[in-house]
């Protein structure tokens, strides 16, 4: 690659930055550890939210109680959402995933 080489005033902004992250103890921890951090906070939260939507919908379907039915008509579409993030997650290639989800 051919680029053009950098101006004096260009080169002390790139400095500065690289000044500014060798600071940063999060990316150098992130940067040194050579691993992504894994957050179990989405996997949990499924779960949790589908087990409430099944036992919603249980109860719903023996009482016929319309406040249970619209507790489930509320939980039901938030539980598919964050489902399909844990879907697109588990399929997403290693190399792609972003380090700051």
């Amino acid at each position: 690659m051919d680029d053009p080489p950098l101006s004096l005033s260009e080169r002390f902004i790139l400095k500065d930055i690289e000044r500014r992250l060798r600071r940063d103890p999060r990316l150098r921890h992130r940067m040194r550890s050579g691993h992504r951090v894994r957050s179990y906070w989405l996997p949990l939260a499924v779960t949790l939210l589908g087990a409430a939507s099944l036992f919603l919908m249980v109860v719903g379907i023996r009482t016929s109680d319309p406040p249970v039915i619209w507790a489930f008509a509320g939980l039901w579409p938030l539980t598919l959402v964050q489902g399909f993030r844990l879907l697109c997650r588990w399929t997403e290639p290693e190399h792609v995933r972003s380090p700051l989800r």
